[in-house]
C-alpha cells in the first residue's frame, strides 16, 4: 500500500522498523536513511528473510537539507518518518515541504544550544503545509502521542469537560547500572535537569528541577516516587482538550539515578556550553552521552515494567467523573519481540502507527497537526493490535 522513509537509525528507530516489517500489508516498502549508513545496512540484514517488507538503506544527514531533499525525491515515500534527533525536526520539515511528502515525528523541536523545548518554531509552518497540501504530525511517541490520544479519546467517549489531567510515566524497569539513560542520553539529562512547569488557569507555572515530588503506587510495578517535570504535549493539550484548567507530567526516578545526576550537575558533566579542553572545543554533555551506556544497548539487561497513562478529571452530563487510561509494558516481552527495552518500545510502536494513520488516510489534514487533534478511534484500536494494549480504570487513585 505505502512506502515510508524512515530516518534515525538508534534504538526508537530499531522498533520503527521492526513494526512497519510485522505490517507488511501497509508498509509494502522502507528506507532506513542514517548518517551512519552500517547501522541501516544492520537492520536490514537482520530482517533479511523474515518480512515481505521490502527494505533499502541509504546514507544522509539529517542537517543537510539539499540531502535530505536528494534522498526524498528519489526514494518518493508517502511519508517521512523523523526519529532522528529533536534539533534535526526543522531540517526535516523544510525538505518534506519543498518535496511535498508527509511528515511525522516524536519529539518536538529543540535549539541544540538552549536546553529549551516548545512548539512555536513546528506550529510557524502550519500554513505552508496547508498550502502544500501535506500533513506534518507531531508529537507521535508515547509522551507525547499516546498520552494524546488518551487525551482526546477520553473527551470524545468519557467528558463533556476535562479539568484536570495528570500525565504519570513510570519507568519500573532495572538495567543494573549505577546510572545509564534508556534513552538518547543528551536529551534525557537535558529534560529531566531543566526547570519544571506546568499549565494552571492558562498560565505557565515553573518550578526548580525536581521540586515536587509525589508517590503513586503503579500496577504491576508498585509504589514509586515521581517528580513534576515539564513536558511538550502539556503546550498543545492545554489548547486542544476542551474545559482544562490544570495539566501537569510526572516521572519516576530512583535515587540512584538523581544522586548521580546532582553529582554530574556538580561538576559541570550536564553543561551544554562549550569548553576548550586539549585545544579542542568540546561539550560536556555530548562527551558524557559517548562513555554513558548506549540506551540501544540496555535491551538484555534491562527487566521490569513501564506503566506510563493520564489521569483525567472532569464532567459527564453535569456530574463530576474521575477516569485513568494507561498502557503496561514489559522490558523483557519487548526485548524478545524486537530487541529493544520498554522505552524504545513505547516510542516507536506509536510512530509506526502514526504513519500507518496517514499512508492510509484514515488521518487526512494538510497543515501542521498535535496528535490529539485527529480521530483517536482507529489508533487507539491499532495500539491493542500492535504491542501497547490500554486499560482503564473508572475510580482512579488521584495525584494531590
Amino acid at each position: 500500500m505505502g512506502r515510508a522513509l524512515i530516518i534515525g537509525a538508534g534504538g526508537v528507530a530499531g522498533v520503527v522498523i521492526h513494526k512497519c516489517c510485522q505490517n507488511s500489508e501497509v508498509f509494502q516498502e522502507i528506507c532506513i536513511a542514517s548518517r551512519t549508513k552500517s547501522k541501516c545496512d544492520k537492520y536490514k540484514q537482520d530482517l533479511s528473510g523474515k518480512t515481505k517488507t521490502v527494505i533499502t538503506t541509504a546514507k544522509v544527514d539529517a542537517d543537510n537539507v539539499p540531502q535530505l531533499v536528494e534522498l526524498i525525491k528519489e526514494y518518493k515515500p508517502d511519508v517521512v518518518i523523523n526519529v532522528a534527533l529533536p534539533y534535526q525536526d526543522l531540517h526535516i520539515m523544510d525538505a518534506c515541504l519543498e518535496c511535498k511528502v508527509n511528515y511525522m515525528d516524536t519529539a518536538n523541536y529543540e535549539p541544540k544550544d538552549t536546553a529549551k523545548f516548545e512548539y512555536s518554531w513546528q506550529w510557524a509552518y502550519r500554513e505552508r503545509f496547508e498550502k502544500a497540501g501535506i500533513t506534518a504530525l507531531l508529537g507521535c511517541g508515547f509522551d507525547p502521542g499516546v498520552t494524546g490520544v488518551f487525551s482526546s479519546y477520553a473527551m470524545k467517549h468519557h467528558f463533556d469537560e476535562i479539568h484536570y489531567i495528570d500525565i504519570l510515566d513510570c519507568n519500573g524497569g532495572d538495567h543494573g547500572y549505577p546510572f545509564a539513560t534508556n534513552f538518547n542520553p543528551e536529551i534525557n539529562i537535558r529534560e529531566v535537569s531543566a526547570k519544571g512547569s506546568y499549565i494552571e488557569n492558562g498560565k505557565w507555572i515553573e518550578t526548580e528541577p525536581m521540586e515536587i515530588k509525589r508517590e503513586y503506587n503503579f500496577k504491576e510495578v508498585g509504589q514509586k516516587d515521581m517528580y513534576l517535570l515539564h513536558h511538550e504535549e502539556l503546550e498543545s493539550l492545554a489548547i486542544n482538550i476542551k474545559g482544562i484548567k490544570r495539566i501537569r507530567f510526572f516521572m519516576t526516578f530512583g535515587q540512584s539515578y538523581l544522586t548521580h545526576l546532582k553529582c554530574l550537575e556538580n561538576v559541570g558533566m550536564t553543561s551544554i556550553e562549550p569548553i576548550i579542553y586539549e585545544g579542542k572545543e568540546i561539550i560536556p554533555l555530548q562527551f558524557l552521552k559517548a562513555v554513558l551506556p548506549d540506551p540501544a544497548s540496555l535491551g538484555p539487561r534491562t527487566v521490569g515494567k513501564t506503566n506510563i497513562g493520564c489521569i483525567f478529571q472532569g464532567v459527564k452530563d453535569g456530574e463530576p467523573k474521575n477516569y485513568y487510561l494507561y498502557n503496561i509494558c514489559d522490558h523483557q516481552e519487548c526485548y524478545k519481540e524486537v530487541g529493544s527495552q520498554a522505552i524504545s518500545y513505547t516510542t516507536g510502536v506509536p510512530a509506526m502507527i502514526g504513519a500507518m494513520m496517514l499512508i492510509t488516510g484514515k488521518w487526512d489534514k494538510a497543515g501542521v497537526y498535535n496528535i490529539e487533534e485527529f480521530d483517536p478511534d482507529p489508533f487507539m484500536e491499532a495500539l491493542n493490535k500492535w504491542g501497547l494494549p490500554w486499560q482503564e480504570d473508572l475510580n482512579p487513585v488521584l495525584v494531590d
